[in-house]
């Protein structure tokens, strides 16, 4: 079977035994050991590359950016989706394309509660998912663990061992998924429960202490906090620049209308809850590190019995794995007649598609020619600390998030053809374990000039 000739659309289920033999064929034209080795390309401009996407952001915010950047090099390695995009372009792939998050550093994974109230560890980011290489997702996450490990004082082999350890669960589960239905590998959740016997005691101990902060980050508490009665009957966010800051009259205005358009891109019972709420206020929000200067807004919503629900608005530009990674934009199973010109259409598509479970609130819309998606603000969700692990925790959250990568990349119909060209030897797992070594060499040598950049002005810094 030609792969090229397998699209996402084909008129027949795909054969996985056929995909797999592929997959183990093309080890001839990309030899797996050929992932081991990093080389810049010439001409070569990552801070070129962070110059551009300040263009389109707003300018008030990219001060904050780049201090949020500059903070370390795991912070810096956060907000360089789009540099390492340009890279990994120039790098070996296999052409079988999946559908990818597009930015899974470990920064991007973490708990959240499941409409059914169960506690869910999957990935939490997908501003730049796309279809794309499936290699880039993996790669973008072992690197990571390189980049945030060196901050932890770990020693360089041990780091690139915990990289081959996650490289090596990525490929035994993806093995071990593909055994499964198709069914199940897309209705199955992956739950905290489900990993808890497979990880050390300080690891179980860790994911409680997370899951138990995680039930303060509500609605209600956002509402306690951020929240002030308006003095006529009703409630307004509470100025905390620049995080927080009250939209102006005309984007209330806008966002009111707005919120009537969003209710028609979700389910039929999340519209008929959402229709009996009304819009309080808007509120600019300054979120993470790499989305500092996107357009970012949450709306409080009242309910007929007093209630306030929560929700964030955020801008969604092209993914840069298309913008700077060069990869064409291929609708796969998504609605052609929306993608890729609504690119919040494409965040919720392939945020449905990579989750085992998802927000029910998830919605996109266009407004003043910028896209946007909604979903729920502060479902009970909690991230993972990396700065305070310890090595044991660090090398099983490395595994369990190499464990859920798999997971969401079986969804696709070229998954078997990955599986079979990883096949069950060691020798990809080595190869790019060596490669993510190299690449954080590269990382923190950005880091350095982006450091100097901003030292010599060539970008400013928020006070």
């Amino acid at each position: 079977m030609d792969i090229d000739t397998v699209g996402y659309r084909a008129e027949t289920p795909l054969d996985e035994d056929e995909l797999r033999e592929a997959g183990r064929g093309m080890r001839e034209s990309v030899p797996r050991s050929a992932h081991a080795e990093y080389s810049p390309s010439p001409g070569r401009d990552p801070l070129g590359i962070l110059a551009t996407q300040h263009e389109a952001r707003l300018q008030w915010l990219v001060d904050l950016r780049v201090q949020r950047m500059g903070t370390d090099a795991f912070s810096f390695y956060r907000g360089t989706a789009a540099i390492q995009s340009a890279d990994l372009a120039t790098g070996p792939t296999t052409g079988a394309e999946v559908v990818v998050c597009g930015d899974a550093h470990l920064s991007n994974f973490g708990m959240f509660r499941s409409p059914e109230n169960a506690m869910v560890f999957d990935i939490n980011d997908f501003d730049e998912a796309t279809v794309g290489p499936w290699e880039w997702d993996l790669k973008r996450l072992l690197c990571s663990v390189v980049v945030a490990g060196r901050s932890l004082g770990a020693p360089e082999q041990e780091l690139v061992g915990i990289a081959e350890e996650a490289a090596a669960s990525y490929r035994d589960w993806l093995a071990r998924t593909l055994k499964s239905t198709l069914r199940e590998r897309y209705f199955r959740p992956t739950s905290v429960n489900e990993r808890r016997r497979r990880l050390q005691p300080d690891t179980v101990r860790m994911i409680q202490e997370v899951a138990v902060a995680s039930g303060k980050r509500t609605s209600q508490r956002v509402v306690r906090r951020a929240l002030e009665d308006d003095g006529a009957g009703g409630m307004r966010f509470v100025d905390r620049p620049p995080v927080l800051q009250r939209a102006e009259p005309e984007i209330r205005a806008l966002a009111d209308a707005a919120f009537h358009r969003y209710r028609e891109t979700v389910p039929p019972n999340v519209a008929l809850l959402l229709s009996q709420y009304r819009l309080l206020d808007v509120a600019r929000r300054v979120v993470g590190v790499g989305s500092v200067g996107t357009r970012c807004f949450i709306l409080a919503l009242r309910g007929p019995a007093e209630e306030t629900l929560i929700l964030q608005l955020k801008e969604a530009g092209a993914s840069v794995v298309e913008q700077f990674g060069g990869v064409t934009p291929l609708p796969g199973y998504l609605d052609p007649a929306l993608f890729p010109e609504q690119q919040g259409y494409r965040v919720v598509a392939c945020q449905r598609i990579l989750q085992a479970v998802s927000d029910p609130f998830l919605g996109f819309l266009k407004e003043g020619g910028f896209t946007f998606y909604l979903r729920l603000f502060r479902n009970r969700n909690a991230s993972f600390e990396i700065p305070a692990m310890n090595g044991a925790q660090f090398r099983d959250y490395a595994r369990i998030c190499a464990v859920v990568l798999a997971r969401a990349h079986a969804r696709s119909p070229k998954a078997a053809f990955v599986s079979g060209y990883l096949g069950s030897g060691d020798s990809f797992p080595r190869a790019v374990a060596r490669w993510s070594s190299a690449y954080a060499d590269q990382a923190e040598e950005d880091y350095a000039a982006f450091v100097e950049a901003a030292r010599d002005g060539r970008f400013t810094v928020a006070a």
